[in-house]
């Protein structure tokens, strides 16, 4: 895998590049969207591809090992024969769905004895074994295992809990390093900086994560509840320590703002379920602000869901007619509402890249998040 910076803009430390993969080119800034279990909620990928133009999707191991397990995938060739995808696939590790287990899972020095969310059954997962697991997903971008701590942990708690994580991410790189990809093509594995929301953790961790020379790496940890200028705060510290000629990637995160303030920041690859999530519920992002469908208001509002027209749906359904089929629990709507949202999130950051190489990226984001902030 390769990272390759283009530009990077004069106010800010927004930058684009592209990364390259044996699937295929991503240009940076990018959004991922989430494929939990091999597949993105009510999408298409013909959808993916060609209306959306997603370059690249987010599996998750802890989903994916329960099922379709990892036998089925290594049979089939690899996740991306199996729900033919033939672009790049980035794994979350599943050390945030196992910890979000609580009274089902006990941490240990060797990893995380869990019971399945499932069917109650009980696993174990350690930095070695979520390699392997990964392996046999075949997914291009890989995470090293770590503990996900709560967002409001004390520091001692948040200091133990990191020192875990790098004595974890040790064993993930050893493990990585000793074995090979299983179908033929190069993975990369990306290291998780965490320490909450202590600077001194912070620069510890990306420090750590630097001297194992990796071909980028992780932000995790952050949108979990603290207030997003301390998450700002935080990116800025660790992306002053992370290496400029690799991609940093901000997992979890978030909302329009969000991105466009973090690319601000220097972070070039997201992912977050809130634009199928929130889709789900009837609340559309759009390039004149948010919606909720589901309002009276919108019950005779024949014009299109979004007039930029970021995806076919803008054009061929109108509010009304999505209004209808989100009251009435029609399956079309909920795919409707996931496919424009993900056209517009991709939009967003093909923006900010286009910005970004025109060199007017500040003033384009500062009048862009007014205007897709209102509440419409």
């Amino acid at each position: 895998m390769k990272y390759t910076l283009l530009a990077k803009d004069k106010n800010s430390d927004a930058r684009c590049g592209v990364l390259t993969t044996n699937h295929g080119n991503i240009e940076t800034p990018i959004f991922m969207p989430v494929g939990t279990v091999g597949t993105v909620k009510a999408v298409h990928a013909r959808e993916l591809k060609e209306d959306i133009k997603a370059q690249i999707i987010l599996g998750n191991t802890y989903h994916l090992y329960l099922r379709p397990g990892t036998e089925v995938l290594e049979e089939a060739g690899g996740l991306h024969k199996f729900n033919s995808w033939d672009r790049p696939i980035l794994t979350d590790s599943g050390g945030f769905q196992v910890f979000s287990l609580g009274d089902c899972r006990k941490i240990t020095e060797e990893g995380v004895v869990f019971r399945s969310h499932i069917d109650g059954s009980k696993h174990l997962f350690t930095p070695e074994n979520v390699m392997d697991i990964q392996r046999k997903i075949g997914a291009d971008i890989i995470m090293a295992f770590d503990e996900c701590p709560p967002g409001q942990s004390e520091y001692g708690y948040a200091k133990n809990s990191l020192e875990l994580t790098q004595r974890w991410l040790e064993r993930c790189v050893k493990r990585f390093d000793s074995t090979e990809p299983l179908y033929g093509y190069h993975q990369s594995l990306f290291p998780i900086v965490q320490g909450c929301t202590f600077r001194d953790l912070r620069e510890k961790a990306a420090e750590h994560a630097v001297s194992l020379d990796r071909e980028g790496y992780a932000i995790g940890g952050l949108a979990v509840g603290e207030e997003a200028e301390v998450m700002y705060e935080m990116i800025q510290v660790v992306n002053r320590i992370l290496p400029q000629d690799k991609p940093r990637y901000l997992m979890g995160v978030g909302t329009p703002e969000n991105i466009l303030e973090a690319i601000s920041l220097g972070v070039d690859m997201f992912d977050c379920v809130m634009p199928t999530r929130n889709g789900r519920n009837g609340m559309l992002f759009t390039t004149e602000g948010v919606i909720n469908i589901k309002n009276k208001k919108w019950e005779k509002d024949f014009s299109r869901i979004d007039p930029a027209g970021l995806s076919f749906v803008d054009d061929d359904y109108s509010k009304a007619y999505l209004r209808h089929l989100i009251k009435a629990d029609e399956i079309l709507g909920l795919q409707i509402c996931s496919i424009h949202n993900l056209s517009f999130y991709l939009w967003l950051v093909r923006e900010a890249r286009k910005h970004i190489l025109e060199g007017d990226f500040v003033t384009w984001k500062e009048s862009t998040i007014k205007k897709v902030t209102r509440r419409l």
